[in-house]
């Protein structure tokens, strides 16, 4: 859920100015309900609250409720209500809420799947800087969904998410760069964007981190790193990792003293 502002009033204070009828407040007091501040955690009033907010018109509220019914969050699941909801958000702007019209007419979930329309709020979003809408356009554009394949085009936006660390995008542009798709093939900035992505969590990119180490592209052979990082993403369940590691370490004569990774 969304908060844009972090109201200081005590619960008691910021419920009576709900209760009031002031719509941002009654936004904050769902958000209050949602994570348990300075009350017990309650669903269900949260989705009350955001409901009140949201029919004033608080774009963010209307936001927070479409998500309440995308999740089924205090309210029964209804993918109709959610894009509902996201869709009088976005048409006021919230950058969250048009992305997640994208998804809705990607998915065909509350509405009847149209893949050009996804595009359409992908790149709304994304031009207001929406890192999740700038990673969810480039993949548009890098399959050629709702959109002319276009890896340049995919490129571009990979590189803006990326540059807000979104981790995803960070292995994506990896790639292109490792392949040459859309951009001159760069090993170096191949292995730059793999260890980016594996500092915010990437567990893809650790099997592809390995390769760099292990071929030296990018970045000096390292064959003990490339085990090192194999056995990583082995450990994550990477079934290529796990055979890399076993031919790797038979071949460099290691026994493996750690049996946590099954061959």
């Amino acid at each position: 859920m969304k908060e844009k502002t972090k109201d200081k009033l005590s619960f008691a204070e910021l419920k009576l100015k709900a209760e009031q009828g002031n719509a941002k407040s009654q936004n904050a007091l769902g958000v209050r309900y949602k994570y348990g501040r300075g009350v017990r955690k309650n669903l269900k009033k949260a989705a009350e609250w955001y409901t009140k907010a949201a029919e004033q018109g608080v774009a963010v509220a209307q936001f927070n409720i479409g998500a309440c019914y995308w999740k089924g969050e205090g309210v029964r699941r209804n993918y109709t209500k959610a894009f509902e909801w996201y869709m009088k958000a976005a048409e006021q702007g919230d950058s969250w809420a048009q992305n997640d019209v994208g998804v809705c007419y990607a998915d065909g979930k509350g509405v009847k799947k149209d893949l050009q329309k996804a595009v359409e709020w992908y790149s709304l979003a994304a031009k207001q800087g929406y890192k999740t809408a700038q990673h969810n356009l480039a993949v548009c554009y890098k399959n050629g969904e709702g959109v002319e394949k276009d890896y340049k085009e995919a490129v571009k936006w990979y590189k803006k998410a990326a540059r807000q660390g979104e981790p995803w995008s960070q292995h994506n542009l990896a790639i292109c760069y490792e392949y040459g798709e859309g951009v001159r093939k760069n090993y170096k900035k191949a292995f730059e964007w793999y260890s980016k992505a594996v500092e915010l969590g990437s567990e893809l990119s650790q099997y592809h981190l390995a390769v760099c180490y292990e071929k030296g592209q990018g970045v000096e052979k390292d064959i003990g790193k490339a085990i090192e990082w194999y056995k990583r993403a082995a450990q994550q369940g990477d079934e290529m990792a796990k055979r890399r590691l076993e031919e790797l370490t038979r071949k460099q004569g290691i026994i493996e003293e750690d049996d946590s990774v099954p061959f």
